[in-house]
């Protein structure tokens, strides 16, 4: 039986305290087996589930989620406390330098006009921070473990940035239709399907910035859609007394349509 005071209410110290014990001898046999690719993916999830709390503008869950956040911090943190690295506080202290470094227009002398000169200077004082010389080092820096809709979008802003872009829309829009005939003649040859596709997503994400459409949040809104409209086309199925497995595909769109006509 581990020795630990329990309490009515719990801080950020307490949290610390709980996962060294589970992370030390005679605690929690699977904490100690994890290291930081083990759970890398839990940091993402959780991260995202706090997402959707937002989302639901729920209060109580989005605490939860933030404290399943926060406890994937305080993991990597120990196991490089362990390792003698560093531990929470460098954490801690890293980002309080650097959120006071790229703001000189409060904890400095630098004046600004508003919102938009903040983001500009948020930048320029990133850049020299990292050392990035060029723009195409700061393409290269934008993480690779973004889901790939918002890597596009952020290296499309980067270059952007600096006038490799398309004057308006209609540019962009050009280069969807062309990336969509590559892709279909790909599909006719059975070479470099994967290349185009990639090329075809990375285009239609362009379109998506001209448009300030967020790439991400309109693909999940076209994956609600389509579980809605297979809903309604499975429930009209059975209606009928038939199973979409005995249905063919165009029995299966004559539903379809009738549905998304009953939407509209």
């Amino acid at each position: 039986m581990i020795n630990f005071e329990q309490k009515a209410s719990y801080g950020v110290d307490d949290l610390v305290e709980i996962v060294r014990i589970l992370r030390e001898p005679g605690g929690c046999p699977w904490d100690r087996e994890q290291d930081h690719h083990s759970i890398r993916r839990n940091l993402l999830e959780e991260a995202y589930e706090a997402a959707e709390a937002i989302d639901e503008e729920s209060p109580e869950h989005l605490k939860e989620e933030l404290g399943d956040v926060l406890l994937q911090v305080v993991l990597h943190a120990r196991m490089e406390q362990e390792a003698g690295r560093f531990d929470l506080g460098d954490v801690a202290d890293g980002i309080c330098k650097k959120l006071i470094y790229r703001h000189p227009h409060v904890f400095g002398d630098v004046s600004v006009s508003g919102s938009d000169e903040v983001l500009v200077n948020w930048e320029e004082l990133k850049r020299k921070e990292k050392h990035q010389e060029s723009a195409a080092d700061s393409v290269d820096a934008v993480a690779r473990s973004l889901p790939g809709l918002w890597r596009a979008e952020k290296v499309q802003k980067k270059t952007a940035k600096v006038g490799f872009d398309w004057p308006d829309i209609q540019g962009a829009m050009e280069k969807l239709r062309e990336e969509f005939g590559e892709l279909e003649e790909a599909v006719r040859e059975g070479t470099n399907v994967s290349e185009e596709m990639g090329d075809l997503l990375f285009a239609a994400v362009n379109v998506a910035r001209y448009a300030k459409v967020d790439p991400e949040e309109a693909l999940s809104g076209a994956c609600d859609k389509f579980a809605r409209r297979f809903r309604g086309v499975e429930e009209a199925a059975l209606a009928q007394g038939r199973r979409l497995e005995d249905m063919t595909l165009p029995e299966m769109d004559a539903l379809w349509d009738r549905v998304k006509e009953q939407e509209s």
